[in-house]
């Protein structure tokens, strides 16, 4: 005679129907079937184990609790649990084999009525916190817990080695109110490799998908997400980061090597280095030549290497080629201690198609824009984020503060800023759509745009953002509340451009040019300017910075100095690619070391020890870097000598002393030359681009010049001087 928990679990079994559903990986809701549910006046319990021919309830002392009936043959059982169960386990067997298992479907949620409200408002900035996959313990069991946004999907299921990548075996529940799925995994931890299975709307089972906020990657050309939870690092830059802003201040000296971990340095066999390899070269090597932040090309884990990072699909995930996560922090911490700040290469703008990325999630547009007019990159064959879905801002925008928050990075700069600003970027007419208001501006990324500088400074007001845009679009430098985008910094990529095609030309023909050098005071001013000579001038059949320059091998070392004395004293701050300082001749590959084998020739390591000496000069005169965003620290002296190609300006610090760059562009000395300077006394040289120690003829002032009360250029003084060739020069007042 049937007991009331028992006649209640048989009066209440699942129809065939649910039973083939659940079975066949159709069942969308399985919380609503699985796992214990009150019934009446007593408790029916159901699992789903395929492989399994007998189950059993067990209480924690191993006693049978509830023999399950199967209900057909794949391993769907049912039976009553004692009424009050709150606790138990799953016994299995199957022929000779035993084994107990925790049943996921009887833990409670995941994202509690805050995260809900958050995620659906768009603004839960640590979401990175409650998606993805997280260790953690529910009732007193350990396991793994997994949330994912997918609102279209009909079932997503979480899959891996642990379920034998059956989609079957765990099944998420649907959070309906923000389309999240979740699911706690017991029994399971760091380490475990995963991925998900989604249908999608329309039964559609799309191809296995990284988890979006994976915090760590297989290493390629493996895709799977794998278990780690949040980076675990015990962090020791308590007083780097108690400078404060002090990094994002303009009056301070920035001077930045840009670097591409997979290729600045091999191991044996030309093997990738490790994190703390890495650290163990890469952190002294930038003290001793002075710069102060090294700027990561994107560490985002990414599929195809060739890349470079920037076209990322695991933006949560520092790639593995080098690694852990942790290993990655300790790198970071390597280099605040050494007072060193780190700016990360971040890329929201566009992301590849690898079916198992982003693309079509949950069997929809859903993280790209759904009309391929503002959804498709042409150029790179890359998706385009859909930035006025509050979700997909939201995620980037975490995205973004998860760097700065979880590794310590002192500040992102975001790739291709002109491709997302602009709707018909690299589009012919009636490829793109206008908006609104008929215009061609992306209103809903210049909103990201604006939202992340915005959060970034609310919640790390140390921090800075740099823009790598290249139009001439207002205010990309300038706050927020100030009708700016809310940027600290913005790469200046017509003084690049412009510069280096000057410097590109025979020295002969200079001065029909020479304005190329100088155009870039004209608007020096309208934004907070880096200088950059990056990664992007070095590729893609452009040679490296050396091989621009014109000559035979000595002339070729000659104008590099000059150029680098040139951009090194000019307003703005300064950044590198690594091998630019020492001159590589070859063009970078990323497939090997730099050539630091170079380095054994005199011409090579004294291109190095200029750039040392530039970074030194630069830091420790305040009138090179103290008003580089602020137009009274510069003065023309002189820019008309277009005949003999050379260049005369004033740097100024904010009490008003000046320092004199000189800078000649051909290969002509000259003895006798007169430029005006605002006071008398001894100028000392403190730098010449021509001397010897850096592989120059050694031309110059013998120290320097006493200034002579002869007026020139405008100016009560003058420094009649010895004109080296193809060389800067920066005399400094005594006194």
């Amino acid at each position: 005679m049937q007991n009331a928990s028992e006649a209640t679990a048989a009066a209440h079994r699942p129809s065939p129907h649910e039973v083939r559903e659940i079975e066949s990986g159709a069942h969308g809701d399985p919380f609503s079937l699985l796992g214990p549910h009150h019934l009446g006046g007593g408790m029916a319990l159901r699992v789903f184990r395929p492989g399994a021919q007998s189950a059993a309830a067990i209480d924690a002392a191993g006693t049978v609790i509830a023999k399950l009936e199967p209900l057909g043959d794949q391993g769907f059982f049912s039976g009553a649990l004692p009424q009050g169960t709150s606790e138990y386990r799953l016994r299995y067997t199957h022929d000779s084999v035993t084994w107990e298992e925790e049943d996921p479907y009887r833990f409670g949620w995941i994202l509690s009525d805050l995260d809900a409200y958050l995620l659906a408002e768009g603004k839960h900035y640590k979401l990175y916190e409650k998606l993805g996959a997280h260790p953690r313990t529910m009732e007193g069991v350990e396991g793994v817990a997994f949330a994912v946004w997918a609102p279209n999907a009909r079932r997503v299921s979480v899959v891996g080695n642990f379920n034998a990548w059956d989609g079957r075996r765990h099944v998420m529940r649907k959070r309906h109110e923000t389309g999240m799925f979740e699911l706690f995994v017991p029994g399971i931890g760091r380490g475990e490799v995963y991925k998900f299975e989604v249908v999608g709307p329309h039964g559609d089972v799309q191809p296995l998908k990284q988890d979006p906020v994976g915090l760590r990657q297989e290493l390629a050309p493996s895709t799977a997400s794998v278990v780690d939870g949040l980076v675990s690092h015990e962090w020791g830059d308590e007083a780097f980061r108690a400078k404060g802003q002090g990094w994002q201040d303009t009056s301070s000296p920035v001077t930045i090597y840009e670097v591409h971990l997979g290729s600045w340095r091999r191991g044996q066999d030309n093997a990738f280095l490790t994190y703390d390899e890495i650290a163990a070269e890469l952190v002294p090597y930038v003290k001793e030549m002075g710069f102060t932040h090294v700027e990561l090309l994107p560490v985002s884990e990414h599929p195809f290497y060739g890349s470079w990072g920037y076209q990322p699909i695991g933006l949560f995930a520092p790639t593995a080629r080098h690694g852990d996560p942790a290993g990655f922090a300790r790198l970071v911490d390597a280099l605040h201690q050494a007072d060193i700040g780190v700016i990360l290469d971040w890329v929201p703008g566009h992301f590849p198609t690898d079916v198992h990325g982003l693309g079509r999630f949950d069997g929809t547009a859903l993280y790209e824009h759904p009309d391929p007019r503002r959804g498709f990159h042409k150029d790179w064959n890359t998706l385009i984020y859909d930035y006025g879905r509050t979700e997909v801002r939201n995620f980037l925008v975490a995205n973004g503060l998860y760097w700065l928050d979880r590794f310590h990075v002192d500040a992102l700069r975001v790739d291709a800023v002109a491709s997302m600003l602009y709707l018909d970027y690299s589009r012919n007419h009636g490829e793109w759509e206008p908006n609104i208001h008929g215009g061609r501006e992306n209103l809903e990324a210049i909103a990201f745009l604006k939202e992340t500088n915005e959060r970034a400074g609310e919640y790390y007001p140390a921090a800075s953002t740099h823009a790598e845009e290249s139009t001439s679009f207002p205010n990309v430098s300038r706050p927020t509340y100030a009708g700016g985008l809310g940027f600290h910094f913005k790469w200046n990529m017509g003084w690049m451009h412009d510069t280096l095609h000057f410097m590109q030309e025979d020295p002969i023909n200079r001065k029909y040019h020479l304005h190329h050098m100088t155009f870039g005071m004209v608007y020096a001013y309208s934004e907070n300017f880096i200088l950059p000579l990056s990664h992007d001038e070095v590729v893609y059949g452009k040679g490296s910075i050396l091989g621009k320059m014109p000559g035979d091998w000595w002339q070729k070392f000659a104008n590099l100095r000059a150029y680098y004395g040139f951009m090194w004293t000019h307003p703005g701050k300064k950044l590198l690619f690594m091998g630019g300082e020492f001159g590589q001749s070859a063009e970078w590959n990323h497939d090997q070391s730099l050539d630091w084998h170079l380095l054994d020739h005199a011409e090579h390591k004294g291109a190095q020890r200029l750039v040392r000496d530039l970074n030194t000069l630069y830091r420790g005169t305040p009138a090179l870097h103290q008003l580089d965003c602020d137009p009274n620290g510069f003065e023309w002296v002189d820019t008309s000598d277009a005949d003999q190609s050379i260049l005369s300006f004033l740097r100024k610090d904010a009490d008003g002393n000046p320092v004199l760059v000189v800078s000649n562009f051909t290969p002509n000395v000259h003895h006798g030359y007169r430029v005006g300077v605002p006071r008398g006394g001894f100028w000392r040289e403190a730098m010449n681009t021509d001397a010897d120690i850096y592989g120059g003829s050694n031309v110059g002032n013998m120290g320097g010049r006493e200034a002579e009360e002869t007026h020139a250029n405008g100016r009560p003084y003058s420094l009649p001087l010895t004109i080296p060739p193809l060389a800067t020069m920066v005399f400094v007042p005594e006194g």
